[in-house]
């Protein structure tokens, strides 16, 4: 199966940039998360309990964000 985009350019300069720079959006948002999911995880001792809670609701929007967008970053 192959796939082809096609753009009006420069009409559609937008559209063309988010297309090709979908892979880099996509490493950021999982680079994103993982720094989330790690500074819960592995949260130190000395880490106040709101700043903890600050850190799980960020990781938490961020998936709801991403669930709203039908957006999977493991795929």
């Amino acid at each position: 199966m192959k796939a082809t985009l096609e753009f009006n350019l420069p009409d559609d300069e937008r559209e063309f940039k988010i297309a090709t720079q979908s892979n880099e959006m996509h490493s950021m948002l999982w680079n994103m998360d993982q720094w989330l999911r790690a500074k819960t995880k592995y949260a130190p001792d000395s880490m106040s309990e709101e700043k903890y809670k600050a850190f799980d609701e960020c990781r938490e929007q961020l998936h709801e964000f991403l669930n709203e967008h039908y957006i999977n970053l493991e795929a």
